[in-house]
Order: structure tokens, then sequence, then C-alpha cells
């Protein structure tokens, strides 16, 4: 109990200075029941295939909007800067793997690797890529990228672990408990709850440098508060959710400088058992004027 008393304390100290609610991050959650129905993933599918294995012009123009929205950071908005990447992609050999695909409505959420992948930072990344698709094609995309560490505390990789998406009924449930987590927990609302979210029994953690369990948890904010470096959420823009997966897209600060935070969450029997998450800071300078969010 000693560790979840730790836990409890560091967050309510350093994480109340971020904002005490979330804000209103499902926009998607008015779509019609039509929407919900229909699926996309195939869609999804094409559009990374046509952009990643075949670099094809034809499939990028199929399935990518002539408005397409750009939100990484590093590259223009609209589809033509899409088209320009393809001969850079094809000479680098870059290739990708998709390791989880969760569908919201009309928004695709992809868990992917990247090898040859310099373009986007380093030989190997793992990202979040997330799709809003309309009519047949992608009109949107937000993303957060990371290097992929080998050797990580838990033992762990940021992409392994559980796949199967299952409890598709409890999809809306299980976004308001990890909704009420960040409230609670992440904004320190409040964190004496920390056990009414996170499995006390299991906690397989896939960030690179926290091991799995609440101890685990305990140890790593207990050396991020010593250095003064303690990681700050602000505010989260989207929650999006298929079953017992929830990803959050969330604003904040760590080493004193803006990040966008992707964090993944399983969950079983309505408690958090797996996390993943890609961090990526926020250049002052970007692409284009669409931010990161």
């Amino acid at each position: 109990m000693r560790t979840i008393s730790i836990i409890l304390s560091t967050i309510f100290l350093v994480l109340i200075i971020g904002c005490n609610t979330v804000k209103e991050s499902n926009s998607n959650s008015k779509k019609t029941k039509k929407m919900e129905s229909k699926n996309l993933k195939n869609t999804a599918k094409k559009a990374q295939e046509a952009f990643f294995s075949t670099y094809n012009e034809e499939g990028i123009k199929k399935y990518f909007s002539k408005n397409y929205i750009q939100h990484n950071p590093n590259i223009p908005t609209g589809i033509e800067p899409v088209l320009e990447f393809l001969p850079i992609l094809k000479k680098a050999g870059t290739t990708s793997k998709t390791h989880r695909m969760l569908q919201d409505n009309n928004y695709i959420v992809m868990h992917n690797t990247y090898n040859n992948a310099e373009a986007f930072g380093a030989k190997e990344v793992v990202t979040f890529d997330v799709w809003k698709i309309d009519e047949e094609k992608v009109t949107e995309h937000w993303d957060a990228v990371s290097p992929i560490v080998k050797t990580t505390t838990s033992g762990r990789s940021q992409f392994d672990g559980m796949t199967k998406i299952t409890d598709l009924n409890k999809t809306q449930d299980n976004k308001k408990i990890v909704e009420n987590f960040i409230n609670d927990v992440l904004f320190g609302n409040n964190p004496n709850k920390i056990t009414n979210y996170i499995s006390t029994e299991k906690y397989y953690q896939h960030n690179t440098n926290i091991a799995d369990g609440l101890d685990g948890l305990g140890k790593a904010i207990d050396y991020l508060v010593s250095q003064n470096d303690m990681f700050v959420y602000k505010k989260v823009h989207k929650i999006l959710g298929e079953g017992n997966f929830v990803l959050t897209i969330s604003e904040g600060e760590w080493h004193n400088k803006p990040h966008a935070f992707y964090d993944l969450f399983r969950l079983e029997n309505a408690k958090i058992v797996e996390h993943w998450d890609v961090i990526q800071e926020i250049p002052k300078k970007m692409a284009h004027n669409n931010g990161m969010f």
C-alpha cells in the first residue's frame, strides 16, 4: 500500500496544476447510428496500403480527399504533399505494420510501426495514426511518432501485447471509465481513486521507462518528481474507443515543453489492465496552420 500512497500524493501535488476537467473530447459522439454501423476499416487498410506498400499515386487519389487536412507537424496539409512523399518512401523502402485498428464512428485509430522510416525521424518508429473518413475517403489525419526503443524497463515493446477487440457492447462504458480516470487521477481532482480505475492485480506497461504494475508506476513517478520533470496533462482533445480499447489524445507539458500525449488503454472487467503510449514534443513551427490537435 505504500506505493499506492506515493502515487496518490505525487499525482495530487504535481498534476493538480493541470486543467480540472476533460474538455469536450467526443465530438464524434453525435454521429448517427448509421455511421456507427458502417465498417470503414477496409477503406483505412486500402489507404494505408497505397501509401506504405504499393506507393500508389492512383490509390492515394482514390482513398484520400483532395482537401485532406494534415496535423502531422512536419508535413504540409493537402493531398499534394502526400503524393510528393511517395517517391521518398519508395526509395527508402519504407514499410508499415498495423498492430491494432479501432473504429469509433468515422474515426479510425491505427497503432503502427514503420521500418526504413528515416523520413519520420528514425529507422524504426512506432505511431498512433488517427484518420477521419468521410464518403470513403480520408479527410483528416492526426498522429504522434516515436523511435522504437529495443530495451524497455518492463521488457515489453511499444507495440506488443493483446490485440483482440472484445466487449463491443461496453465501448461507451469503457470510454467513460477512461474519461473519469483522466479527470480524477491525471488532472488531480480525486487521485485517491486510482485503484478504482487501474487494476491492482495486473497492469501491463508498454511505456519504455515504466515497469509493470502499480509498483512500477509509483517508482517511475518518484523518479520524475525527484528530477523535477513530471509530465502534466492540460487538455484532452479526443477519446476514441472500440470495445476493450480506448485511445486518448491529450496535450500538456514535459521537460518544460509542450507535448502531445497519445495513450491507449485496454480494459478488462471495468479496470485498466494494459497501457501503451506515444509522446511527441510539439514544435514551435509547423508545416501548416492546423496544429497537432
